[in-house]
């Protein structure tokens, strides 16, 4: 992290950027469809600047499809079998990684036909979206925003990480979720998102991010 120059920027300007160097941008793998994603702690908000890349990327006349991986949590008989606390079960059991292959990536590969699940399961209710397919036409971009997202080995063409300090990272997770910081302190440790991702963007003071470019 020490190695990584950052630049002050806007948000605006970020979604900008951001979606302009997604224009050119052509998957490794011969798919029409770029797969990006958006990596950070719930509290980094990832999906936010997700959205405005969707946006940016919609006035310039380009498609894209915004899936969050808390649309892709795992029943709660599942996810909370050994209790609503359990690091180990939040690291490497909450997310429904074998859906998003399936789901998400399957129909995006080379050969694919665009027809993405947006989401499968809704925590609060505890039940099945039954949301319909959406088709996402070549040169659509996938935007995946959810935390952990470097961990799986998914066929990412970039990959943004919104890296948070440690104390900005406790500071802006609700006390009632801090039992989940020990998984992001692994994550790091693990995977180093940070040294890994394509892009970084450093979000300790929301109003004032900074980024790799």
């Amino acid at each position: 992290m020490g190695r990584v120059r950052l630049e002050a920027i806007t948000w605006d300007r970020l979604g900008d950027l951001l979606a302009e160097r997604l224009l050119d941008l052509k998957p490794a793998d011969g798919a029409p469809w770029p797969r990006i994603a958006f990596d950070g702690a719930p509290a980094a908000r990832p999906g936010d600047l997700a959205q405005r890349v969707s946006e940016a990327l919609r006035i310039r006349g380009r498609p894209s499809l915004v899936v969050g991986t808390e649309g892709f949590l795992r029943p709660a008989s599942v996810r909370l079998e050994y209790g609503h606390r359990d690091v180990e079960a939040y690291y490497n059991g909450w997310y429904d990684t074998g859906a998003l292959w399936r789901e998400v990536f399957g129909p995006l590969e080379a050969g694919g036909d665009g027809r993405v699940l947006p989401d499968l399961w809704d925590p609060a209710a505890d039940r099945a979206t039954r949301s319909p397919y959406t088709q996402l036409p070549p040169g659509g971009v996938l935007l995946l925003h959810g935390p952990f997202l470097l961990r799986h080995w998914f066929p990412f063409d970039l990959s943004v990480h919104v890296l948070l300090s440690t104390g900005a990272l406790r500071r802006r997770t609700p006390d009632a979720e801090h039992w989940t910081l020990p998984a992001f302190e692994r994550y790091e440790h693990e995977t180093d998102p940070a040294g890994t991702a394509d892009v970084l963007v450093r979000a300790d003071d929301p109003r004032h991010p900074a980024w790799s470019g």
